[in-house]
């Protein structure tokens, strides 16, 4: 990264995206290569450890948010091809997968995450290229934590019986997984590893706006060898998702995504068998104490809220500050707003890239609308956005009141909502007037306040003095409308088990 000292006098715009009022050096661009990636111009399903037509024949573009560019086409899944899949992937459980021993599963998953960390160069630009992350994002946290899920269930799969003691883990036998947009690959980690790790086989549905590094990884399964039909990853609309979570042969549903989808599918599964998972929605609060270290505070606040534009079911959108403190913690945080670098999701520099969708961008600006309306203070850094791509600005609002839109409803995006409290009575009656109910930050320098909040908080995952912190050993879930079970650690492998004493599930 080349850097270059301003003339003095006026300040002028940095590279791509960078404000006014922001850093005194220029930063030179540093794209990152794309030599090394190669998309198909077509995908077909990945059903039996082969890329196959839909039936009958059906496709859709997928574009690269930044530039609105088409990346490639894939299949269009059709109800046959949902069946096609799950017939695969039943035939590969009773055959093969369910008879392996646990060691051997293992080794298949050992293989899995060597593979992702000797091509992570190329799943993060896939990545990045797909969904508009940053790829200093998409190399330093996306591919790492998902390559060290693999690691981690590969741990596991042998100690079924140590890890669940005094029970009889059995595998359920066929899981269908949907995941979203905004973590494409480590969503895809967080559902497969698990899944195999416990016995079962997988039907993946990843969203049709982010498929590639779903099918990218298919490349890899085909490279450790996976027996046929243990994995297979099916495209297309929400109706597919659907007609997958309906099927009578799969046992196990998983999905991550919006709250309003996630009642579908738990209405859909009512009264079946069927083991579920659901990770939806949320609305996180992060609180501020007197005394907290601020410097400290307002990166943990940006990490929040604007790592990945906000695209974040955790993402700490309501900030609650004490007032003792509220104005030069607010200072500090426009400050450090005014230096976050938006554009170019290849540039290694930027800190905010594209949105995801113009779908997305359309719900974050309307959102951002109700609020100027509804009187609250918008400020926004002075950036240039790039002509074309799905971009905006890093936002936060003040003057906001419980009874907001953008104090209510999950945005999705880069923007900020800041609210003040007196007592820490106050700041959790506050944080916990949301139907929402997955995360929260507090930040403060007594341990015995982190005890208090942490218990009092009803939030499925609560930092102290850190936020968007994660472990494949580490649960994470929600309670409320943000949905329930838990993904990683033991917690999420039990997901994938039927620990009753019968264990007929998977058959």
């Amino acid at each position: 990264m080349t850097l270059t000292k301003k003339p003095e006098g006026r300040p002028t715009a940095a590279s791509w995206g960078l404000s006014k009022r922001g850093s005194p050096w220029e930063y030179a661009p540093a794209p990152e290569s794309t030599d090394h990636v190669e998309i198909r111009r077509e995908y077909g399903l990945f059903i039996d450890n082969a890329f196959e037509s839909s039936r009958p024949k059906a496709s859709f573009d997928v574009i690269n948010p930044a530039t609105e560019e088409r990346l490639s086409r894939v299949a269009k899944a059709s109800r046959a091809d949902v069946n096609r899949a799950v017939v695969a992937a039943r035939r590969a459980y009773e055959t093969v997968w369910s008879r392996l021993p646990g060691s051997e599963r293992a080794k298949y998953l050992y293989r899995i995450a060597r593979i992702m960390q000797e091509r992570s160069r190329e799943f993060a630009v896939v990545e990045t290229m797909n969904s508009g992350k940053p790829i200093k994002e998409s190399r330093d946290v996306d591919v790492p934590l998902a390559a060290a899920h693999f690691f981690y269930y590969a741990g596991w799969a042998d100690k079924l019986d140590y890890a669940f003691s005094g029970r009889t883990p059995r595998a359920l036998g066929v899981a269908a997984q949907i995941i979203p947009w905004n973590f494409p690959l480590l969503m895809l980690a967080w559902k497969i590893a698990p899944a195999l790790a416990a016995g079962n086989t997988v039907i993946l549905k990843p969203a049709s706006t982010t498929p590639l590094t779903a099918y990218l990884f298919a490349d890899v399964v085909r490279q450790a060898e996976l027996p046929p039909g243990v994995v297979n990853i099916i495209t297309g609309p929400g109706e597919i998702g659907m007609e997958l979570v309906r099927h009578p042969d799969v046992n196990k549903v998983a999905f991550t995504g919006s709250t309003a989808v996630g009642k579908m599918i738990g209405r859909a599964v009512a009264g079946s068998r069927k083991k579920l998972t659901l990770e939806l929605g949320g609305k996180a609060a992060n609180i501020v104490f007197d005394d907290a270290p601020l410097d400290q505070a307002i990166e943990g606040i940006i990490n929040g809220i604007y790592f990945n534009q906000g695209e974040v079911c955790c993402a700490g959108s309501r900030l609650f500050v004490q007032e003792s403190v509220y104005e030069p913690l607010l200072d500090k945080l426009k400050a450090r707003l005014s230096t976050l670098r938006v554009g170019d999701p290849l540039d290694k520099n930027t800190d905010v890239g594209a949105i995801n969708s113009a779908g997305q961008l359309a719900k974050i600006a309307e959102l951002v609308q109700s609020g100027i309306a509804e009187g609250a203070e918008i400020f926004q850094p002075d950036c240039v956005l790039p002509d074309k791509g799905f971009f905006f600005r890093p936002t936060l609002f003040t003057g906001v009141s419980q009874s907001h839109r953008i104090a209510q409803e999950e945005i999705f995006g880069p923007v900020l909502s800041v609210l003040t409290f007196r007592t820490p009575e106050e700041a959790i009656e506050k944080a916990n007037n949301t139907p929402y109910g997955l995360s929260a930050g507090v930040w403060t320098e007594k341990g015995s306040r982190i005890f208090k909040m942490v218990a009092a908080m009803k939030a499925g995952v609560v930092w102290a003095n850190t936020f968007n912190r994660f472990d494949p050993t580490s649960p994470f879930g929600g309670y409320k409308e943000s949905g329930y079970g838990r993904e990683g650690g033991l917690h999420g492998l039990g997901a994938y088990l039927d620990l009753s004493s019968d264990g007929r599930n998977g058959r």
